[in-house]
């Protein structure tokens, strides 16, 4: 019987992936402060020694993941857009979706990050771009979700609106389970959305 040797670089990038994977599990579990490189190893499963080959500090680590959640952040509202109804309903499917992402784990592992880069000026100047990148990519999205034409006077503002908003609205959910109000406003604010992107 032979067995197939998994090649080293497979395996490095599987313990890779298992440790940014546990780094955001673990912001979104305990916050930037409650997460540690012990933990982390722990939850990856991965020997300290390994993790602290691959990445050294806390902050190369939450750095590396910054990049990771980027990616998985915009992976997902890419899918999620993919799957959106065509037709009458799809502004408030736009919006519902958008509610959903930013109310969800992967949105809370990143708003730890905006709070912790707050006071941390490495950590800033690793997240800001990134944050910047995702803002850009979550507008074109929308956009293009939406139909919406730009070049009307209004329209991007519209578009930014509505994300400023569901942003608030994650916000406000990490504190307290406002899920019905969240709706509530979501169904109200694609209502308006939709009159005044066709008018």
């Amino acid at each position: 019987m032979t067995s197939t040797r998994v090649p080293q670089a497979d395996r490095t990038r599987a313990m890779r992936a298992r440790l940014l994977e546990a780094t955001v599990e673990l912001l979104v579990e305990r916050g930037f402060a409650g997460t540690s490189t012990t933990l982390v190893s722990e939850r990856a499963g991965v020997s300290r020694g390994a993790q602290l080959h691959h990445f050294p500090t806390k902050n190369d680590l939450v750095v590396a993941a910054v990049e990771h959640l980027t990616e998985r952040r915009g992976a997902e509202l890419a899918e999620a857009a993919a799957a959106l109804p065509a037709g009458k309903r799809r502004t408030r499917a736009v919006v519902e979706m958008l509610g959903d992402h930013f109310s969800s784990p992967v949105f809370a592992a990143a708003l730890e990050l905006w709070v912790a880069a707050r006071t941390d000026e490495t950590l800033l100047a690793a997240v800001a771009p990134l944050e910047q990148r995702v803002g850009r990519e979550a507008h074109r999205m929308t956009v293009a979700a939406l139909g919406a034409d730009e070049s009307r006077p209004g329209v991007r503002e519209l578009v930014q609106a509505t994300l400023d908003l569901v942003r608030g609205l994650g916000l406000a959910s990490t504190i307290t389970d406002d899920s019905a109000r969240r709706r509530r406003i979501l169904r109200e604010w694609a209502d308006v959305l939709e009159k005044e992107l066709t008018t």
